[in-house]
This record gives structure tokens, sequence and C-alpha cells, in this order.
């Protein structure tokens, strides 16, 4: 059973190779690293006014990318989470992303581009995407956890108008 798992997984991934090594494609040990060994998978309450939440897809390839970050009162990202549906180097590319988003302020984790995750997991040209949906991922969370900070202040004001 363990050998049909890791037989599985290496295919999954492409380092498969055919008896001629035609074919083969090979990931970075980055990449191989965050796929079986990915680092904040899980989520949080999505109606938690502190939790920013990104949903991004490519149609195109069937990756769908679900990030979260948990800020605190200063506006320093103190968690993160994502679960990821697709290839090895897009789970690999949200693994990064949720670590190197950690401990920064939002304004921060807005300049991490995606060219950066690639570098880091060595990506091939044909899975940049991969890095583009993890920057997207961020950039979208970080627009959900500032748009529920602007309507908890306007009901805030509200309140405070009536009272």
């Amino acid at each position: 059973m363990m050998m049909l798992r890791q037989t599985s997984r290496k295919a999954f991934l492409g380092l498969r190779a055919s008896p001629l090594g035609l074919g083969r494609r090979l990931y970075h040990e980055n990449v191989i690293d965050h796929f079986e060994n990915p680092r904040n998978v899980g989520s949080f309450n999505r109606n938690d006014p502190d939790v920013g939440t990104g949903l991004v897809g490519a149609p195109a390839c069937g990756d769908l990318m679900s990030l979260q970050i948990k800020v605190d009162d200063s506006g320093q990202i103190i968690d993160t989470r994502f679960k990821t549906f697709g290839c090895g180097s897009a789970i690999a590319s949200s693994s990064v992303a949720s670590e190197w988003i950690k401990g920064k302020t939002i304004e921060e984790v807005l300049t991490i581009k995606n060219a950066e995750i690639a570098k880091h997991l060595r990506l091939p040209p044909v899975k940049l995407h991969c890095s583009m949906l993890a920057e997207d991922a961020i950039k979208s969370a970080v627009r959900n956890y500032k748009e529920k900070q602007a309507k908890a202040t306007a009901a805030t004001e509200v309140e405070t108008v009536e009272a």
C-alpha cells in the first residue's frame, strides 16, 4: 500500500520517468518539500472579522486556492491557512505564500510577487500560473479583510450616531 502511495505521488508530481527517460518533468526539491509537507493547511471561520479570505482559481487548469489571513489589532498577520485543489506546484505555491505572509503587516504582504514565489520554488515555465494564483490569493485575502474592517467601522459609526 505504501509503495502504491509513493508511486501515485511521484506520478502526480510528474517525477516518474518513462523507460527511456522521455517526458520526464523534474521539480525542484522545494516544490516536492512543500507538496509532501505543506505548511498551514486548514481554514479559519470566514465570518470572523479578523480573518480575510481570498478564493481564486484558474479555470484553464482547474486549480482552486483558498488563502486566509488572521490579523491582529495592529494590522500584523498572526496566522494563515490555506486549502488548495490542484497540482503539486499549486499546493507548493500556497504553502510558500502562507509561510511568507505570517508575521508581516497587511501592507507588506502586498509586495510579495509571484516571480519571487516561482523563483524560490524554481517552477518550470508551464507552472508559473500557480505562483500567480498565490499572489492573487494574497491580494484577495487582504482586500476581503479590509472590506470587513470598513464595514465594522461603518457599523460602529452608525451606532455612535444613533446613541
